[in-house]
């Protein structure tokens, strides 16, 4: 041993060192308390001042890059300033969207957010709930498409949502051999029924990435607020209406309520026959991409999760939105 500092993949950082190192770059009132909220893709604390409540999220190291993070930020001040409801991040005093933080396992960022007004859907979204996101989602993909930024973050095309979560997935399925051999076979025939969708606007646009009733707030009077990025790059637009459906089968969601959702968007944005055929494929490649996304983060949080019956849950789920009765389930 060299270092009197024992290496880490993963360290949680102190709620009263994030008060007195990190926050006081935002000019804040006197924040009453800090706590750490979720933990997910990236550790979420809840900040309380005197006045109002903030979010404040930190990357993990082994998830986001800056440029990353620069993109999903940037692509949230042009949303708020074109009227999206989105949950907004905060500049530094100097001007920043986020602070570089050097945890013992590599750097990581940390950016605030204002809180979102109201609270997650109780029971899920209702069916105004459900049509009001997918108005609000079609007006977000309407204003995206003229969005730029010099930040870099991959865009999610096939190549990426489908090979590289193979190449993710597949050292799991060494001793599964034929759910391997389902899994390429999948990818295969999603690739072919895909390969002609056009990646110019309006079909190409910039995707939230992650849209479903967890990661919005609605207030009494149905007002929306969007929030947790993450995901988001650009990408087709019926890949996000699919991303969608496919967390709202995976949770049960009443079909009404997944009707008002397209149907809301559809008073946004008129969705081409092209788009309708590609929503069944583009469930599967949400899937397999949800799929290696959990994977990657099992390993440095959560191995004792990978035993067999998540294995056997994930190709079954795979297996009914690949069925031609996909839509019920």
């Amino acid at each position: 041993m060299t270092s009197s500092t024992f290496p880490v993949t993963y360290s949680t950082l102190a709620c009263d060192a994030l008060v007195s190192r990190v926050l006081p770059y935002f000019q804040l009132a006197d924040v009453i308390d800090c706590k750490l909220w979720h933990r997910g893709l990236s550790d979420v604390y809840l900040v309380e001042t005197a006045t109002r409540l903030f979010v404040l999220r930190v990357s993990h190291a082994h998830w986001r890059t800056k440029s990353e993070i620069d993109f999903e930020l940037e692509l949230l001040i042009f949303l708020q300033q074109r009227e999206i409801p989105v949950a907004r991040p905060l500049r530094t005093m100097d001007g920043q969207l986020s602070i570089e933080i050097e945890a013992p396992e590599g750097k990581r960022y940390a950016a605030l957010f204002d809180f979102a007004p109201g609270q997650v859907p109780l029971g899920d979204l209702s069916s105004s709930q459900g049509q009001k996101l997918g108005e609000t989602i079609g007006r977000l993909h309407q204003v995206a498409t003229d969005f730029h930024s010099r930040a870099y973050r991959q865009p999610l095309t096939l190549d990426y949502l489908l090979d590289d979560s193979l190449e993710a997935i597949a050292p799991f399925l060494q001793d599964r051999p034929q759910d391997h051999e389902y899994l390429i076979d999948i990818i295969s025939e999603v690739k072919k029924k895909l390969q002609d969708m056009p990646k110019d606007p309006p079909f190409w646009s910039v995707c939230w990435g992650d849209p479903h009733s967890g990661n919005v707030h609605f207030t009494d009077d149905n007002q929306v607020t969007l929030f947790d990025f993450d995901q988001c790059g650009h990408g087709w637009r019926a890949f996000e209406l699919a991303k969608f459906l496919h967390v709202s089968a995976r949770t049960g969601m009443q079909k009404q309520v997944r009707n008002a959702f397209l149907e809301g968007y559809k008073s946004v944005q008129t969705v081409t026959t092209q788009e309708e055929d590609s929503i069944q494929p583009f469930s599967q490649a949400a899937h397999i991409w949800q799929w290696s996304i959990g994977l990657k983060s099992a390993k440095v949080h959560d191995n004792c999760r990978l035993d067999n019956s998540y294995f056997n849950q994930r190709i079954q789920q795979l297996k009914m939105l690949s069925s031609p009765e996909w839509e019920l389930f």
